[in-house]
């Protein structure tokens, strides 16, 4: 590899100092090197372009700002955990220096997770997510109609706090906390599930890639657009979004054994990190 870039969390201070430690290590391999805050996406943009590997310094949420910077590149990722669980994670800090080279030297395998490609229909351009979108309510504490159509077709109106609208990495997030179903990594349906829905319908159901999602609107007062809980657009009554997969993915390098999601899903749920 010839040039890889470091995507760190800015506000976590074991981030930017192991980050330091990464560069000199590959400094010392003969890697040229970037660093950047993953919270600045616009500013790593150009720099990912001649990357052969993206170095993800914190927790999940780190990921998948980095999943979101690296589009639309295809470049792979991988995961050096600081956070608290580390389900998209690889490595440990702990052991990261001394797993990092048998991946430089081209060991490993890609793993490639769907993303979803949500667009606002007032505005003209899409967001991409890797674990979901939301479409609810705001601050206030009131439920909020969602029209929910399938392929064009009518399937329910939601009264709910929201309807979270998910990938398989995102079945282990939000919508696992909301009752929802996980789906392998690697699967690319689409999960549709209502947030504290109140006498409609409040199952999880399970949608196939090709999917076109409606959402629609209804309200009084404040609603939101989520992605990935990290961007967030206003939304007002008789507002549509339309969520599909997207044409991009997620790519992570792993070095860990295939079956890796299952050993640790167990562990990871309870919130025991090994």
């Amino acid at each position: 590899m010839n040039c890889i870039g470091i995507l760190y969390h800015p506000k976590l201070e074991r981030a930017k100092a192991f980050s330091r430690e990464l560069e000199k290590f590959l400094s010392a391999q003969g890697v040229s090197f970037w660093s950047c805050s993953a919270w600045e996406g616009e500013k790593a943009r150009p720099q990912v372009v001649d990357s052969d590997l993206i170095l993800s310094i914190g927790g999940d949420g780190t990921i998948l700002r980095a999943a979101r910077a690296v589009i639309p590149h295809a470049i792979p990722i991988v995961g050096i955990n600081l956070g608290n669980l580390g389900f998209m994670a690889e490595l440990k800090a702990a052991e990261a220096l001394d797993k990092l080279p048998q991946l430089l030297s081209g060991k490993g395998w890609i793993e490639e997770r769907a993303m979803l490609e949500v667009k606002l229909l007032s505005q003209t351009e899409s967001l991409q997510a890797l674990n979901d979108i939301v479409v609810g309510r705001g601050r206030s504490a009131r439920l909020v109609n969602i029209e929910a159509k399938i392929d064009g077709k009518v399937m329910t109106t939601y009264r709910a706090d929201g309807v979270i609208v998910a990938t398989a990495t995102g079945s282990t997030s939000y919508s696992l906390a909301a009752n929802g179903p996980i789906l392998y990594p690697q699967a690319k349906e689409i999960l549709l599930k209502p947030v504290c829905s109140h006498l409609t319908l409040d199952k999880a159901v399970v949608l196939p890639p090709e999917t076109i999602i409606e959402l629609k609107v209804t309200t009084s007062h404040e609603a939101i657009l989520s992605c990935d809980g990290q961007v967030e657009l206003p939304l007002n009554s008789g507002d549509e979004v339309t969520v599909k997969i997207s044409p991009y993915v997620t790519r992570f390098l792993r070095i860990q054994p295939r079956t890796y999601f299952y050993s640790s899903l167990d562990s990871k749920l309870r919130g025991k990190i090994s």
